[in-house]
């Protein structure tokens, strides 16, 4: 993405490197999979598949991608607004 001139820092930052709306929407799914998978599950549900598939035990991970995932939400949101999409 290009920075234009009235383009908040936080935005460009969050989509540098990405040049269409596509590949911003696909960041996002991706980091909200990537939050779900994150979760503890492991405190939830005691089976031995769940640890197996599900390797975190803590709340670090996803405490750390849901203000990522909404920075990412906002940013998409601004860039929509102000119609700054290559076309």
């Amino acid at each position: 993405m290009e920075k234009k001139d009235d383009m908040p820092l936080w935005v460009f930052l969050a989509f540098s490197s990405i040049e269409t709306r596509k590949g911003a929407l696909i960041l996002i799914y991706s980091s909200v999979i990537f939050t779900l998978y994150s979760v503890p599950w492991v405190l939830f549900f005691k089976q031995s598949w769940v640890e197996d598939v599900f390797l975190i035990g803590d709340w670090s991970w996803a405490l750390t991608m849901l203000p990522l995932v909404f920075w990412y939400w906002l940013s998409l949101r601004w860039v929509d607004k102000h119609q700054h999409w290559q076309a």
